[in-house]
């Protein structure tokens, strides 16, 4: 039987940052989105307020799109630990200055959408450095449930996050915001008990440009992570309905902010179950294959909920829509985990992570111009049926993807599979 991460004393740590902290931020998602159209829609038709919540996506992509090289050359060079340690500091100020503006009663569009950019800024930064720790902090063979035992934290933290959001709120509009800065500044003091981690030191007399943009080249030339991240990209970047729920919420389903808190936990939900049984039962055989097929299913998945009017179907189809994303970022996280060498995980992880900002964030923007377009169900739909025509693509394009096994470390740089070897 396969150790359990948790026998690990800084992983035990880790574990519970990513734990405290991704609750901390998907209460505040809720949140900002909620208020963005609240505030919107006093002043604004429903198609103006919908592209107002997509503009929250493009603020918090774009300092993310700038910073990608920088990140993950950072993540590369500097210690990760205080990369993290000092992020999380950062996010408990943003959450703690929303707490006040709510608290006087002066919160703003403008105020939210530079405070969106600065948390896109810190995820930029916390992302490459806080996922390449995990890989020092476990044995190889313990990886994918170390990976697993994180999604766990995060799409527990998407549950308990989002419901906690709507709820405080309801109670009190600056409730939630001074709860996720404690909730950041506790993940700040967990980060703190991490030991000093083995990390490549990079060649200071190397250029630094040209070190930043190897992470480039590597996920250009190994077609396997290329094709990973890539579909991650294009697939939830069409089929973004969770960017819609605030208008779901409020003008279609009608069931309120504390009713928005449940469709945003329902994808946690699913996405939880799944990581719990692929920690006790991790995949083995045709990875690559059950990826594609999750995928299929996320957008399927996305398609039923866009026309339900049925609140338990709705709920069903987003918790289904979280377990098949839960299994495609499983398998692509172990991937480019485990076929990624260390000093190279910063830069390579920071290319990742601009991929799936991508496809979240702009995927909230996509969603809301196409909405202001045709309509939020529409829009939904549509999207829905993208990400199937995305998946069945991506299947013929990449096929290093449907032909990827298994989770084993490569031997040699041969063994990687659709590595491109430079002349």
């Amino acid at each position: 039987m396969a150790q359990s991460p948790f026998a690990f004393r800084d992983y035990r740590f880790l574990w519970a940052t990513r734990f405290g902290s991704n609750i901390a931020q998907n209460s505040m998602v809720v949140v900002i989105g909620w208020q963005v159209y609240d505030i919107a829609r006093r002043t604004m038709a429903p198609k103006e307020a919908a592209f107002q919540l997509g503009m929250i996506g493009i603020a918090q992509f774009l300092p993310l799109a700038l910073l990608t090289l920088i990140t993950g050359w950072t993540a590369d060079r500097v210690d990760r630990r205080w990369i993290g340690r000092i992020v999380l500091f950062v996010e408990a100020g943003c959450a703690g200055t929303l707490a006040l503006l709510a608290w006087h009663g002066t919160t703003t569009l403008p105020a939210i959408y530079v405070i969106a950019a600065l948390l896109g800024m810190c995820r930029a930064f916390a992302q490459p450095a806080i996922s390449a720790l995990a890989p020092n902090l476990v044995p190889a063979e313990v990886l994918p449930g170390a990976i697993a035992a994180s999604s766990i934290a995060w799409q527990i933290g998407s549950i308990g996050g989002p419901a906690l959001g709507g709820y405080l709120y309801a109670g009190a509009h600056w409730l939630p915001y001074t709860v996720s800065a404690s909730l950041f500044l506790m993940s700040a003091l967990c980060m703190m008990f991490i030991r000093p981690v083995p990390r490549t030191v990079l060649d200071r007399a190397q250029n630094p440009w040209r070190q930043m943009i190897d992470g480039l080249h590597y996920v250009r030339r190994n077609r396997l992570v290329l094709g990973a991240i890539s579909l991650d990209l294009f697939a939830v970047l069409l089929g973004g309905a969770t960017a819609m729920l605030p208008i779901f919420a409020r003008d279609i389903l009608m069931i309120g902010s504390e009713g928005l808190g449940h469709l945003r936990a329902a994808p946690a939900v699913g996405a939880a179950l799944t990581a719990i049984i692929l920690s006790f039962r991790p995949l083995k055989h045709n990875v690559g294959v059950k990826m594609l097929i999750a995928v299929g299913i996320f957008g399927a998945a996305t398609v039923v909920f866009g026309f339900s009017r049925w609140l338990p179907l709705s709920l069903f189809c987003l918790a289904l829509l979280g377990a098949g994303d839960m299994l495609s970022v499983y398998v692509r996280q172990s991937l480019i985990q485990i076929y990624t060498p260390n000093e190279m995980r910063g830069r390579v992880g920071a290319v990742a992570t601009l991929f799936v900002s991508g496809s979240n964030e702009l995927g909230e923007a996509e969603s809301g111009l196409i909405a202001s377009l045709i309509g939020p169900v529409p829009a939904v739909v549509l999207g829905g049926i993208g990400a199937i025509g995305v998946t069945i693509l991506w299947a013929v394009i990449f096929p290093e993807l449907p032909r990827a096994r298994t989770f084993d470390p490569p031997k040699t740089l041969e063994d990687v599979p659709g590595e491109e070897m430079a002349v």
